[in-house]
């Protein structure tokens, strides 16, 4: 793949993500621009050595941030902005996001009253009253890992993005996040993917009191070169897509417990991943209820409401 990114004049610099549950390195996409300059498509994470590995990789290339014009973020997720907003500041270059994920780059999402309205959910869910202090944990991890934007530009689905060799649609894939974007380039048959797909773990998206999700869309493209947020790069788009369909094993893991009777998905996480630690409760239950989610698009299984909690069971 790097081939044939380098003849569209683009170039990837990995950066490391200091979480495992991330499945590797985040990778920005230094793209060239038609009258000079460079575009960053996603920024990496904000912690010293991202900014390191950020600023080695465009110093390799040649690349001064003073030559940055455009700074596109594929989703609100700090190991993709958190390097953006000191990109902007020491180019002057403008960030461009979906606008629902904007609360989540400028730190407007990260409020008392959300914090309440997550404690309420996680409930419902049959969650412990500790696990709300993983999501206070998560929004401490985005203030120091990444710095919250003051303005950020929208970035509508359908705008087509003109660069120096190739143009590319903005397509709106929500599901990992709300507004995560990905970019089609369909001369190339080239698809930046970012975290819509990912080689060494599945893209769930973590609890999300906005989100709905849709991972289906992709299969309508015939494309040669995923650019993925995470892997280097190879013809594997629809083994991917695999991965994410009705097959995977989480997925009948769910629904054969489900047939012993109703559950919470807090009562189904600790099964479907039982060697998980305490402090990764809040990223399998994220998993486990955006399988559920599939599952009910499905109609495969139902839920229920009673006592003040969301059960599921299987139909």
């Amino acid at each position: 793949m790097t081939g044939a990114l380098t003849r569209l004049g683009v170039h990837r610099i990995p950066v490391p993500v200091p979480f495992p549950e991330a499945g590797g390195p985040a990778n920005v996409y230094v793209i060239e621009e038609k009258d000079g300059g460079v575009a960053l498509f996603d920024a990496g994470i904000g912690t010293k050595e991202g900014r390191d590995a950020l600023h080695a990789g465009l110093d390799e290339l040649g690349i001064s941030t003073g030559e940055l014009r455009r700074i596109f973020v594929s989703h609100g997720h700090i190991d993709h902005y958190g390097c953006a907003r000191a990109a902007q500041e020491a180019s002057g270059a403008p960030v461009y996001a979906h606008l629902r994920d904007h609360d989540k780059l400028t730190g407007r999402d990260r409020t008392a009253r959300r914090l309440e309205l997550y404690a309420a959910y996680l409930s419902r869910l049959g969650a412990p009253p500790r696990l709300l202090e993983h999501v206070r944990i998560h929004w401490q991890d985005a203030l120091r890992m990444a710095r919250p934007l003051e303005h950020v530009e929208p970035l509508p689905a359908g705008t087509i993005l003109r660069f120096k060799r190739f143009s590319a649609e903005v397509l709106h894939l929500p599901g990992h996040t709300p507004g995560l974007i990905c970019l089609w380039a369909p001369e190339a048959r080239v698809l930046f993917s970012d975290d819509h797909l990912l080689e060494r773990v599945s893209p769930n998206p973590l609890l999300d009191l906005e989100g709905q999700g849709s991972r289906r869309r992709t299969a309508a493209w015939r494309c040669s070169t995923p650019a993925s947020a995470r892997r280097k790069g190879r013809d594997a788009l629809h083994a991917g897509l695999d991965e994410l369909g009705i097959s995977t094993g989480e997925l009948r893991r769910i629904f054969e417990l489900l047939l012993a009777g109703p559950l919470t998905p807090a009562e189904l996480a600790p099964k479907v991943f039982p060697q998980a630690r305490e402090h990764q409760l809040y990223l399998t239950l994220s998993e486990v209820l955006g399988n559920l989610e599939v599952l009910e698009a499905q109609r495969r299984v139902a839920r229920s409401e009673r006592q003040g909690r969301i059960y599921f069971e299987a139909v």
